[in-house]
């Protein structure tokens, strides 16, 4: 990416945002032409602004920058390092007041919608990606690019992701090579984090919703409270053309006046006075079908994808295509065909006494309605939930998960997610406090499925919760392959079925 805008451009982008506190670029050193804006020394390319960000970052980074390429440096404070600074207020603020202009505000070349919400994200995502897809296959526009906790896909590369939404600059970055590719549409799975720094800065979106909020990643590093929480997810209507609110969700009344008072609104829900209206939800052997009465389209809809909680999620889907103009015929197509890698993934022994579920599940709301919807659709079978927590935030969950699975389950083995740098098994001690059913600890999660499919007798149902398709644990700082959950269900449902089969011989 060229040199678009010189060094002055940048100063007088921070100074009209306010963000200036101290000043020290020469006036010979305004007319450099910049070709890289980063925080990462790995990406300096040229003539580089390079910010300083993070409560880690030491003085010898920018040396190495200015080694690198390095011409001026923007911080909240001054380094002892030869190059002309811009000392600035707000690091964030100065985060998303830059980049816009250094991408030449490349967002609002897209289509873009903003998702947000406590669970349901990942998911309604790829319900949309899905529709746009089939829709914009005939029109020959290329594929829907994404931004989500699963996937980053930018028209030609995909790629798993580790963190829901990126930072500004890789966010921009994809936003980039979307348009470089042909891309016409882009969806973006939306964080609270991303909302409340600001990693989503600058960006308009043509539609934004809200699917639900709930009790979440609160923890010293994220958000102190709820409402710390709760604000940061109605910011997404602060940058939104027109806005989407699930009638259905805790504090519904109070999101709806926060979005009606910054854009014009689409309510979805069972509620009849709903702009998208949802009734007659049914369960049949083939999918989920459900009936839709709305400015855009009117009848029955279906998902062949398990889970009665996910109508609610394919329902925003709906808003959003009829706020976007997608024809009927692929709203119901995408929706159908649509899956979700590592979300309700079900497998089932060949004598149909053991089903496995693999989920992505990781709070509370998502925990309810997962288990719930287990104990609907698997009548008399006994329920074994395999999950964790997170190591280094979310804090709350290990009461939440503890006390939502134990409500359901009939034995819990807890075991390992993500521990990070805490320990796996005081991750797992915590949890225990709050189960009040008969449960293990065990941080083999291989062998807590193991265990499960072949050590266990009668019909049962195994709920493996949180990693979904993700073949990477978080141990220390480091990512370390491992099998996915499906992978441990498949290779032991396979040697549960020959054991049957030599039982049978």
């Amino acid at each position: 990416m060229g040199a678009k805008h010189n060094l002055q451009e940048y100063v007088d982008a921070l100074r009209c945002a306010g963000l200036v506190a101290e000043y020290g670029v020469p006036d010979g050193a305004l007319q450099t032409p910049i070709d890289c804006l980063t925080y990462d020394t790995r990406k300096i390319s040229g003539r580089t602004l390079f910010l300083c960000k993070g409560i880690h970052f030491k003085e010898e980074y920018l040396r190495q920058a200015r080694q690198l390429g390095a011409v001026a440096y923007v911080s909240e404070r001054a380094y002892d390092v030869d190059l002309p600074h811009v000392l600035v207020r707000d690091i964030r603020h100065t985060l998303s007041t830059l980049a816009p202009l250094y991408y030449d505000r490349v967002t609002d070349d897209l289509v873009s919608v903003g998702i947000t919400g406590t669970k349901g994200k990942s998911t309604t995502v790829f319900f949309l990606r899905y529709i746009l897809n089939a829709w914009l296959a005939v029109r020959q526009q290329g594929a829907c690019a994404l931004v989500s906790s699963i996937e980053t896909f930018d028209g030609k590369v995909s790629q798993p992701s580790h963190i829901t939404t990126p930072e500004i600059l890789e966010l921009y970055q994809i936003y980039q090579n979307a348009v470089d590719n042909g891309v016409t549409h882009l969806v973006n799975e939306v964080s609270s984090q991303a909302l409340k720094y600001e990693r989503v800065g600058g960006i308009r979106y043509n539609v934004g919703c809200l699917l639900n909020i709930g009790l979440d990643h609160i923890s010293p590093i994220e958000h102190t409270d709820f409402e710390d929480y709760y604000t940061a997810k109605l910011k997404i209507f602060d940058q939104s053309e027109i806005g989407l609110v699930n009638t259905d969700a805790e504090h519904a009344a109070r999101t709806l006046a926060y979005a009606r008072a910054r854009c014009p609104v689409v309510t979805f829900g069972s509620h009849e006075s709903d702009d998208v209206y949802c009734s007659g939800i049914e369960k049949r052997p083939d999918g989920i079908y459900f009936t839709v009465r709305s400015p855009y389209y009117c009848g029955t809809f279906s998902l062949s994808m398990p889970g009665i909680f996910n109508v609610s999620n394919a329902l925003a889907a709906i808003a959003v295509c009829g706020v976007l103009g997608v024809p009927e015929e692929y709203v119901r197509v995408g929706l159908r065909n649509a899956r979700v890698a590592g979300r309700m993934e079900v497998y089932h022994s060949a004598d149909g006494e053991v089903s496995v579920i693999v989920d992505y599940a990781h709070n509370a709301m998502s925990f309810d309605a997962l288990f719930r919807s287990a104990k609907a659709e698997h009548p008399g079978c006994a329920l074994l939930a395999i999950f964790g927590a997170v190591g280094g935030k979310a804090l709350s969950r290990r009461r939440d998960l503890g006390e939502t699975a134990a409500k359901y389950a009939d034995y819990i083995f807890i075991t390992e997610d993500d521990p990070a740098e805490e320990s796996p098994v005081e991750i797992a001690r915590q949890i225990a406090r709050y189960v009040t059913c008969p449960y293990e600890i065990n941080v083999d999660r291989g062998d807590c499925i193991r265990r499960a499919i072949l050590e266990w007798t009668g019909k049962r149902v195994v709920l493996c919760a949180g990693k979904g398709s993700e073949t990477t644990q978080k141990r220390g700082t480091e990512y370390v392959t491992v099998p996915s959950d499906g992978d441990w269900a498949r290779k032991y449902l396979k040697e549960y079925d020959e054991r049957q089969q030599n039982a049978t011989v």
